[in-house]
């Protein structure tokens, strides 16, 4: 189904015909269509809705974006479906729009549940001393001939680039540089909603440190550490994170 929003046909999918409502905000450049598995577990309690963001999937996208301007879209989204007091679901990405959501409109939540996010902009030494080699061997290129000039920069680009710059269409460089670049750490600690945060111990895109600062931020906030999983626990072990979630709304389910 599709719903205009700031001239952008967004496409959504709804599942259930439950009263208790759950919004699913996915990660970066995933769709709805990635967490199918889970759903077809929550919607049996719950109605289940879950858009694709303007870029991804079947939406449409028109110029570049910054963090501010998506989570403008959702909350206009979460406004027009009559989504107050629903629960947030937010896996990498979806948590920075969540962590808007939540503090910077006038609508109320019910529940927040965090599965490995980002936006916590902290200091990494690894990271540092990746980017100054980066930059460093990417002054070379302009002393080689244009014939080894484009195979040398591919190279840089395959050997330093992130799985999610690497997977970008071109028109979403600008968009990825425009989130990535915001701390989202001050909207975070303003959360005062019940959190559940899930973390797959093993995740090397947002480690697990990144839980324990969250856990220590968000105030009424609960972490439940899952070993042996990555980033995307609800693909690697859906049922499992099912039951947490299900254990953990119980109380909702009218």
């Amino acid at each position: 189904m599709y719903l205009k929003i700031h001239n952008l046909n967004i496409y959504y999918e709804k599942y259930g015909n439950s009263k208790n409502t759950i919004l699913i905000l996915p990660g970066w450049g995933d769709t709805r269509k990635t967490f199918n598995y889970l759903i077809n577990y929550l919607k049996n309690y719950f109605t289940v809705y879950i858009l694709d963001y303007p870029g991804f999937g079947k939406s449409e996208f028109i110029d570049s974006l910054n963090i501010y301007e998506y989570s403008d879209i959702i909350n206009e989204f979460v406004i027009k479906q009559n989504l107050e007091n629903s629960i947030l679901i937010g896996h990498s990405f979806g948590g920075r729009i969540i962590s808007l959501l939540t503090t910077n409109y006038k609508v109320n939540y019910k529940k927040i549940i965090l599965i490995n996010v980002a936006g916590l902009k902290e200091y990494n030494i690894i990271l540092f001393f990746k980017t100054m080699i980066y930059k460093l061997l990417k002054k070379i290129k302009y002393l080689l001939p244009n014939k080894i000039k484009i195979k040398y920069q591919q190279y840089l680009f395959n050997k330093f680039a992130s799985t999610d710059y690497k997977n970008l269409n071109k028109d979403l460089y600008q968009t990825f540089q425009n989130i990535i670049k915001v701390n989202l750490k001050p909207y975070y600690k303003k959360i005062n909603i019940d959190t559940l945060i899930l973390w797959g111990c093993k995740d090397t895109i947002t480690p697990i440190n990144m839980a324990y600062k969250l856990n220590k931020i968000i105030k009424n906030s609960y972490l439940i550490k899952l070993d042996n999983l990555y980033h995307f626990p609800f693909l690697e072990n859906p049922y499992l994170v099912f039951q947490i979630i299900y254990n953990y709304l119980k109380k909702d389910i009218i």
